[in-house]
């Protein structure tokens, strides 16, 4: 997954995952690693199938995501309220 999710990243593609009760659908804009050890995904949501009112920035624990899919659709990089050097993560993979 951590390919999967870096390439998203660096081609600035959407991804669809599975997470909690339904399926979600963000532009990824960072992944690394929390201060409790813990993957992390920051990305902003554009869709969530079980509740279409839930967009915006979100942080995304790594370890509950299931059924990553890179998509054809791609995204304009940065969106507004992004900061590089998440400060929630220690340690990052890679980001915009």
């Amino acid at each position: 997954m951590h390919a999967e999710i870096c390439t998203a990243i660096h081609k600035r593609r959407l991804l669809k995952f599975s997470y909690g009760s339904g399926t979600r659908v963000v532009e990824p804009y960072a992944y690394g690693v929390g201060d409790g050890g813990h993957e992390l995904l920051r990305a902003y949501q554009v869709a969530r199938d079980d509740d279409p009112r839930v967009i915006g920035w979100k942080l995304f624990r790594v370890a509950e995501i299931d059924d990553v899919a890179v998509l054809q659709d791609s995204y304009e990089a940065p969106r507004l309220g992004y900061m590089r050097n998440d400060p929630t993560m220690t340690k990052i993979y890679c980001e915009i």
